[in-house]
């Protein structure tokens, strides 16, 4: 067991994890944050994306006792304070960028890394930065639109 402290969505958080605690099962199941999904668990999928110290990481690919010391956003954090949506969350609902939902939290989690790091022009931008991110539902044209509405509205 080890002794876990880090930031999550902006809050000290303290807890004792198995070792080999994968950092999705500690966001879902010692935190109980479940917008954070598990599609694959080997990290094609995306489903399990987050923020860790300000960069996307699939969060089934990694040890929770790696994040000691991080500042960890997940979907739930992405919020503003007052309970409004992010401007990325803003624009998948706009843009009508999901059908199911199962994707879209690593989607939007993806997309506001790519705009933060990369900035986001074209839609061949968009569709290589999601490549990492499946998505079963739809042929991602809504997807790509709502990235880029969310993209204009962080700016």
């Amino acid at each position: 067991m080890t002794l876990l402290k880090l930031k999550v969505n902006g809050r000290e958080v303290s807890r004792d994890v198995p070792d080999q605690t994968l950092l999705v099962e500690f966001i879902r199941d010692h935190l109980q944050l479940t917008g954070t999904h598990v599609g694959c668990d080997t990290a094609q999928c995306g489903a399990c994306t987050v923020h860790l110290n300000g960069r996307a990481v699939k969060s089934c690919n990694m040890l929770a006792v790696q994040a000691q010391g991080a500042e960890l956003t997940t979907i739930e954090g992405l919020a503003n304070a007052d309970g409004s949506l992010h401007p990325m969350q803003a624009a998948f609902k706009a843009c009508h960028g999901l059908q199911c939902g199962f994707c879209t939290p690593g989607m939007v989690m993806s997309a506001v890394d790519l705009v933060q790091h990369h900035g986001c022009s074209s839609e061949l931008q968009v569709r290589e930065a999601l490549e990492g991110n499946i998505c079963r539902c739809t042929g991602y044209h809504n997807i790509v639109k709502a990235v880029q509405q969310g993209a204009a509205a962080m700016k």
